[in-house]
C-alpha cells in the first residue's frame, strides 16, 4: 500500500487544468497512458468504419458494444487524472477492468456470447476473477482474485476504501479528501499504469475480433 502520509504541502488546486498545466504533466505513467490512448483511438476509428461495411457475427456485435465503453471509461479516467480527481479515477478503474475482462472472456469462450445476449445476468455470467483469468492466457487466479478484492473495497465504500483518499494537512492532521489531489504522484502512477494496461488489452481485442480490418496501428 502506498504511503499516504508523506504528502508535501502544495499550492491550492486550480478550478480547471489544461493539458499544458495539469498537475501530473511529465510523469512517465501519464505519458504512456496518453500514447496508448492515441493509438487506441486511431485503431478504433478505422475498425469502427470497417464494422459498418460487414455483416457482424453475434460475437462481433458484443464487441461493438463492449469495446467503445472501455475506451470511453479510459478517456474519462484520463481526464479525471488531469483535473486531480484521483479517487474518482480510481473508482472508474473497476468498470474499465470489467470491460477488458468481459471482452477477453468472450473471445476465449465464444459460445458464452449467448449469455451476453440474454442480459449477462448475475448467476449465469462468470465471476470477474474467472474472466480476468483469461486475459493473460495463463494468468494466476490468485492474482485475479486480489484485483477483484482491491477494487471491490474501493467501489463499495467499506473502511478499507478510505485508505485511498487519506491525506495529511499542512498542520500535520489527517483527513479525507473531498476534491482534487494534485500531489499524490504514487496514486497517479498506479491509476495510469494500471489503466493503460487494461486499455492495451481492449486494443488487442479489436484485432482479435476483427482480424480482417486493416489499420495503421500495429496492434
Amino acid at each position: 500500500m502506498m504511503d499516504k502520509l508523506n504528502k508535501k504541502s502544495t499550492p491550492a488546486p486550480k478550478p480547471v487544468y489544461l493539458p499544458s498545466d495539469e498537475p501530473y504533466l511529465g510523469r512517465e505513467s501519464v505519458h504512456h497512458f496518453d500514447q496508448v490512448i492515441i493509438s487506441c483511438l486511431e485503431a478504433n476509428s478505422e475498425i469502427a468504419a470497417y464494422t459498418h461495411r460487414i455483416d457482424l457475427s453475434p460475437l462481433q456485435k458484443a464487441a461493438c458494444q463492449i469495446i467503445p465503453q472501455g475506451i470511453n471509461l479510459a478517456l474519462t479516467i484520463r481526464e479525471l487524472v488531469r483535473q486531480g480527481y484521483l479517487f474518482g479515477a480510481l473508482v472508474l478503474m473497476r468498470p474499465l477492468i470489467e470491460r477488458a475482462a468481459i471482452i477477453s472472456y468472450l473471445y476465449q469462450y465464444p459460445d458464452k456470447v449467448k449469455i451476453w445476449e440474454e442480459g449477462w445476468k448475475f448467476g449465469k455470467r462468470p465471476s470477474l476473477s474467472e474472466m480476468l483469468d483469461t486475459m493473460g492466457g495463463k494468468a494466476d487466479i490468485i492474482v485475479a482474485k486480489q484485483i477483484c478484492e482491491t477494487f471491490g473495497h474501493i467501489v463499495h465504500g467499506d473502511p478499507t476504501a478510505s485508505q485511498w483518499n487519506l491525506i495529511k494537512f499542512n498542520n500535520g492532521r489527517l483527513g479525507y479528501s473531498v476534491g482534487k489531489l494534485i500531489n499524490d504522484s504514487e496514486l497517479c502512477d498506479f491509476i495510469c499504469f494500471q489503466s493503460y494496461c487494461y486499455l492495451i488489452v481492449i486494443m488487442g481485442m479489436m484485432a482479435g475480433y476483427f482480424p480482417d480490418a486493416k489499420t495503421s496501428q500495429n496492434i
